[in-house]
């Protein structure tokens, strides 16, 4: 918007954007934090009992903060209007999450997540067509349309999923997110198709930063489900919309295996009766922690490290 009111000098208003997310999720996450509600500490996870009592849900702030943002210093077209709307919906159902006393069901929040899905996929098949680029080997595969939607389908569950499961320790969900963010974005920058989405993705990545700035261990507060599946949702349209669905393999491996080995282990033992990893604690941040010793910090770190070593060997394959 404002972009459009200076005349068109991106490049200046997409210099303040990014300043005013920062600054302002830095300054309302520190003013609005004692609004939160509290965490319970979760039971079950690897000392999840020293969470209780912080302020939990603190991705209303971030994501808020980036939305408006977003509409402030983009340039927007009507899908991309969608896509900040969905985003804004998964954290509102995220943070309904955070406040309830008696926290919702698997199976409501699965549902919710499978109709913010499927207008997702929806969105993108009608702006875009389905062929899709291996992007690691330069190849293009045209798929037909239903076998894109569904898989479009699984992809936004399953991101919006991994990323939420994988928030365990403070500052690991965020920061497995800004590396796998940074990674599509050199993807975009790459590919060089897409000039509107990335400063998306920019904007995305300070909020996070000014969430981690209170974060970092020993965090202040907890972003609870409204930023975990905020999160989700924004990486899974940025793996869509650039072009090469398939890369989010690469580009948010430790999410997957963090988050998503506990979903298969529990829905294989849920549905089929099958049984596996029956010696391994899931999350996987929570077997490091207990069977391994790992520090939050040494955690945090080496997952990091792992990712960031996956996506510049992705990202080199693609320039090759």
């Amino acid at each position: 918007m404002i972009n459009y009111l200076l005349g068109g000098t991106y490049p200046i208003t997409a210099f303040l954007g990014i300043l005013c997310a920062f600054g302002f999720t830095c300054l309302l996450t520190s003013k609005l934090s004692r609004f939160l509600p509290k965490d319970a500490g979760r039971e079950f996870a690897h000392d999840g009992k020293l969470s209780a009592g912080k302020p939990r849900g603190a991705g209303i702030i971030f994501v808020c903060v980036f939305v408006a943002s977003a509409l402030l210093f983009g340039r927007l077209n009507v899908e991309i209007l969608i896509y900040l709307g969905l985003v804004l919906v998964e954290m509102l159902t995220g943070y309904l999450d955070d406040a309830s006393d008696k926290p919702w069901g698997e199976f409501k929040k699965g549902i919710l997540d499978f109709v913010v899905a499927v207008a997702v996929a929806a969105t993108f098949v009608h702006f875009h067509t389905t062929t899709v680029e291996i992007a690691t080997f330069g190849i293009s595969v045209a798929i037909p349309p239903v076998v894109f939607y569904i898989l479009a389908i699984i992809l936004v569950w399953g991101s919006i999923n991994v990323t939420n499961c994988a928030d365990g320790v403070d500052g690991l969900s965020g920061t497995l997110t800004l590396i796998t963010l940074g990674t599509l974005y050199v993807v975009f920058n790459i590919k060089g198709e897409e000039e509107d989405f990335p400063f998306l993705i920019l904007l995305f990545m300070v909020c996070i930063l000014g969430y981690l700035w209170y974060n970092a261990t020993p965090s202040r507060l907890l972003m609870g489900d409204a930023g975990s599946r905020a999160m989700g949702i924004f990486i899974s349209i940025a793996v869509l919309m650039t072009g090469s669905p398939f890369f989010y393999l690469l580009a948010a491996f430790v999410l997957m295996m963090d988050g998503g080995l506990g979903l298969l282990k529990v829905s294989l033992l849920r549905f089929f009766k099958i049984r596996i990893l029956k010696n391994t604690t899931t999350p996987l941040h929570d077997h490091v922690r207990k069977k391994l010793g790992w520090s939050n910090t040494q955690t945090v770190f080496r997952f990091a490290i792992i990712q960031i070593v996956i996506s510049v060997a992705a990202i080199y394959m693609m320039i090759l």
